[in-house]
């Protein structure tokens, strides 16, 4: 449980680096900032997902 907290962390973070510099380029920060969050914590939503499902076929 604890890596789900690491990952949705990560994902987020990197969203918003890659939504900052978007919006930077842009000139549209809000938008591509809220854009990067919620991608980043799709991304990292899926792969908590992905991961536990794989444990799940493995027990």
């Amino acid at each position: 449980m604890k890596n789900k907290g690491n990952k949705l962390a990560m994902s987020i973070a990197m969203g918003v680096a890659i939504g900052t510099a978007i919006g930077a380029a842009t000139n549209n920060m809000g938008l591509w900032l809220s854009v990067g969050i919620a991608i980043g914590a799709g991304l990292g939503s899926a792969m908590h997902k992905k991961e536990q499902d794989s444990k799940d076929d493995k027990s």
